[in-house]
C-alpha cells in the first residue's frame, strides 16, 4: 500500500478516526447536563434564608460572661502548680463505694510524704 507524504497510511488514519469516534461515545457530557431531581432539591427557600442571614451564630454564643467560681479555679491551679493534685475517686453509683473510696483517698493523701522531688516551676509573668 502506498504511503502518504507524511508517512501515515490511509488505513492507520481511518483506524485513528474510528477509535476517536468510539471513545467519544464514552463521554459523560450527556449525564452531566441531564434534568433530574438532586438530593438537595426543595431547599431553595432555606438556602436563600441562610445566605441572607447577617449573623448565623446563636444569640447566646456572644455571651462572654460565663459563670464560674474563681476562688475554686485558683486553688485548683495552685494545687496543680505545687504538684498536690487531689486524686480522683471511683465513679460509681453506690454511695457506700463512694464513701470507702473517699476514705482511702484521704488516708493515702495523709500518709504520703509532703516533700517533692523537684521544686515547683517559677510563675509565668
Amino acid at each position: 500500500m502506498p504511503r502518504s507524504a507524511n508517512g501515515f497510511t490511509p488505513r492507520a488514519i481511518a483506524a485513528a478516526v474510528a477509535l476517536g469516534a468510539l471513545l467519544g461515545g464514552c463521554s459523560n457530557i450527556y449525564y452531566d447536563r441531564r434534568d433530574t431531581i438532586g438530593l438537595s432539591a426543595g431547599d431553595a427557600a432555606a438556602a436563600n434564608q441562610v445566605t441572607q442571614m447577617v449573623d448565623p451564630w446563636p444569640r447566646d454564643s456572644a455571651n462572654r460572661d460565663i459563670a464560674s467560681n474563681g476562688a475554686k479555679m485558683q486553688s485548683a491551679v495552685e494545687r496543680y502548680r505545687t504538684n498536690k493534685v487531689i486524686p480522683p475517686t471511683n465513679a460509681t453509683t453506690s454511695s457506700t463505694a463512694y464513701q470507702q473510696a473517699q476514705q482511702s483517698a484521704n488516708a493515702a493523701s495523709n500518709s504520703a510524704p509532703s516533700t517533692s522531688a523537684s521544686p515547683p516551676p517559677p510563675a509565668i509573668k
